[in-house]
């Protein structure tokens, strides 16, 4: 019996053969194929090195140190803390020169039963006495003492600003309140005034006119030789009871003097923002110098003569028995213009450049 063939009808749909052609453009075809599979080992390879390049570098950091302050950042503030620095000391050399008369009119009627004060009770006159120190000692005789006075203020005014601009940034005080600028005054001025005590003790020596020095060097040698070290650092607690209390009090009113100033009468991005810093530190200086004027005259008492005044107490009790309450207050007009002055304009230059220090943040590299 012979086997029947079975056919198999193929089955043939137009639609589907009209398709075809479509679908066969989105299969992959063997180069598709091959791209894709290189393309998973190039991002394999690249997540590869990234975590490796990642650990790396976390190595090299913790070795370093360096991992949670970045090497850019340490570099602006090093750079920040510079400029402070230099925007101290310029503005200082500026007003010690120009102001130096005044200070020496200071030191001179502070110390009691000198001829300074003397020649003074008969001028009846700050002017006046001034012009009786340049017909008698020469115009150069008004700024007997600058070269101290230098020595003195320039890194003296710089190192606060630079320790004031540190002490910001490590407590994170961008706008500090009343009570912030106080101690951050204070503390930045007890630093630099311990640091630079020794200059002033010459300045003061030098300046009052009391001893035959020739020069501020033969001034150091002479008082270390008689004294020792303890005379160069003599005066220390009423320096600090002076300028301590006076930085933390200027900046406490200077920033009050500021938010007024900025919230009631000009705008901070004005024009004349300058001239209202300058007039801000102007009322704060006179304002710190005011209460801080009995310390001032019991430092230069103790540092010219520290033989007689050895302590705070002998000083203060030596000058009410015998010159009365008004004698704390000797001196105090040229130290107003002096020191309001001096303050104002270092402050007026220190804010200029706090602003260009912000603006250059701000600004793209």
């Amino acid at each position: 019996m012979e086997k029947s063939a079975v056919e198999v009808p193929f089955c043939k749909s137009d639609d589907t053969a009209e398709r075809l052609p479509a679908i066969m453009n989105h299969l992959p075809t063997v180069n598709d194929s091959r791209q894709v599979a290189n393309s998973s080992t190039l991002q394999e390879n690249a997540q590869s090195f990234s975590s490796q390049h990642r650990n790396r570098r976390k190595e090299l950091a913790s070795r370093c140190d360096i991992l949670d302050v970045p090497s850019v950042e340490k570099d602006t503030t090093t750079m920040e803390l510079i400029k402070s620095f230099a925007a101290g000391s310029l503005s200082a050399s500026f007003s010690s020169v120009l102001l130096q008369p005044l200070d020496l009119v200071k030191t001179r009627l502070q110390l009691r039963n000198s001829e300074g004060t003397r020649a003074f009770a008969k001028k009846r006159g700050l002017f006046k006495y001034m012009t009786y120190i340049a017909e008698t000692e020469s115009i150069r005789g008004l700024w007997r003492g600058t070269a101290a006075a230098i020595v003195r203020s320039v890194p003296g005014v710089g190192l606060y600003f630079s320790t004031l601009h540190s002490l910001k940034i490590s407590t994170g005080i961008e706008k500090p309140s009343p009570t912030e600028a106080l101690v951050l005054g204070f503390v930045s001025r007890c630093i630099a005034g311990a640091v630079l005590l020794p200059a002033t003790v010459i300045k003061t020596r030098f300046e009052s006119g009391l001893y035959p020095y020739r020069s501020l060097s033969h001034a150091a040698r002479s008082i270390y030789v008689t004294e020792g070290i303890r005379g160069l650092y003599s005066g220390l607690l009423p320096t600090l009871a002076r300028d301590a209390p006076y930085a933390g009090l200027y900046l406490l009113f200077y920033t009050h003097f500021k938010s007024v100033t900025y919230a009631n009468f000009i705008p901070p991005d004005s024009e004349f923002r300058d001239f209202a810093n300058f007039a801000c530190g102007v009322t704060a200086g006179l304002s710190a110098s005011l209460v801080t004027q009995p310390a001032d005259v019991l430092k230069t008492r103790m540092q010219s003569d520290p033989s007689k005044f050895p302590n705070v107490s002998c000083a203060m009790i030596d000058i009410y028995r015998n010159e009365g309450l008004q004698a704390y207050f000797n001196g105090l007009i040229p130290r107003l213009l002096r020191r309001t002055l001096m303050s104002a304009l270092a402050w007026t230059f220190y804010e200029r450049l706090s602003q260009h220090l912000i603006e250059s943040k701000s600004s793209p590299l």
